[in-house]
Formats: structure tokens, C-alpha cells, sequence
């Protein structure tokens, strides 16, 4: 049994087990030492991963690649304009990612999110449960007003795990995002920090 308990602004669960109770972080700002976990991830799940993401050069997947890339999110992080985490199973080990990107303050108050997670960590709810922590953080800690996710029309996995949080589906972008080396139609979602 799982129940949602928010603290200081990133969400995690209360995990039953055997009669106890027990914390359970789904979320943490990515850091440097993740980048060895990450690439094992992507090594190691990247045709499960293909159809859903951008094409990457064969750099992207190492450990090197990696450290790049979270150097250049903790960058934007640092600026305001992204909120990068990763996704903890229950025994803490990095079992993906889950972005808030294109943060703007002002008027705007949104930004998209992004997410993904490691083939064999999938059925568990550990995706809906990290994005219900990002979302919270959105909301709580950035004090946005709305939150964006675009999917794959065929990505009913993704789309359940938006609608178990509560995001609407507000429309399709034709040829939105370059995925698995072709312009894709998306299904556009949103949740507003009112819902």
C-alpha cells in the first residue's frame, strides 16, 4: 500500500510492508555521481527506450555522455530554467529521469516535463509516483501555474500515467518533436495548479 505525503516540497510514499511503515523518495535533483547509474540505464535499456526518444549519438549512452549532459541540466537548473531529477525505486537506486524544462517565471509561470524510466522498474507506479513529486514541485517549490507533458499518440503507457495525475489532454501538435529520427504527432497534456 502506498499513500502520498508531501515534504518540503518533493513528494514521496509511505510504503506498507510486512505490517511497517517506511519513507520512500521517489525523486532528487540529478547529480554528477549519478552519471555511471544513468548509462547503465540507457545501455542497458536503450531498445526499449528507441522508439520513445530522440535518435542520440553513441556518446550520449556512456558515462562521459552522461556527466555532459547532467552538467549542462544542473546548468540550467542553476539559471531557473529547468528542475532535472531522478527517478529512486524503493531501494534508492536511479531508476530513470524526470525533467521539468523551459521554466519561465512572470505571467507565464509554466514548463514542460519530460520523463522516462528503465524497462524492468515499469508496472509499479514508480513513473506516476516521480511525476506526481516533480508536479508538486512545480507547484510548491517553483510556484508555477501549470505544467505541460507531451506523448506519442501510440504512448498509452505515458498517457496513463499523466491521467493518474491528473493532467487533460488539450490537443495534438503535428510533427511536435524529432523522435527515433522523424518529425511525430503528439498528444498535448497540461495540469494547472487549481486542478
Amino acid at each position: 500500500m502506498l499513500q502520498a505525503v508531501s515534504d518540503r516540497g518533493l513528494k514521496f510514499s509511505i510504503a506498507r510492508r510486512s505490517g511497517m511503515l517506511r519513507r520512500v523518495n521517489r525523486i532528487r535533483l540529478v547529480s554528477r555521481t549519478d552519471a555511471d547509474a544513468l548509462s547503465q540505464l540507457l545501455q542497458t535499456h536503450r531498445a526499449f527506450l528507441a522508439p520513445w526518444e530522440p535518435v542520440r549519438s553513441e556518446d550520449y549512452v556512456t558515462a562521459a555522455g552522461q556527466l555532459a549532459d547532467i552538467e549542462a541540466a544542473l546548468g540550467r537548473h542553476e539559471q531557473g530554467a529547468a528542475a532535472p531529477f531522478v527517478i529512486l525505486d524503493d531501494d534508492g537506486s536511479v531508476a530513470g529521469r524526470v525533467t521539468l524544462s523551459g521554466i519561465v517565471q512572470g505571467p507565464f509561470q509554466s514548463c514542460s516535463m519530460g520523463y522516462w524510466l528503465a524497462e524492468d522498474r515499469t508496472g509499479r507506479g514508480l513513473a506516476t509516483q516521480a511525476v506526481a513529486a516533480a508536479v508538486e514541485h512545480a507547484f510548491t517549490t517553483l510556484g508555477l501555474h501549470r505544467v505541460e507533458a507531451a506523448t506519442l499518440l501510440a504512448n498509452t503507457a505515458s498517457q496513463g500515467v499523466l491521467a493518474r495525475n491528473g493532467f487533460e489532454e488539450f490537443g495534438m501538435a503535428p510533427r511536435y518533436l524529432k523522435i527515433a529520427g522523424e518529425w511525430q504527432d503528439h498528444r498535448m497534456f497540461q495540469r494547472l495548479a487549481e486542478d
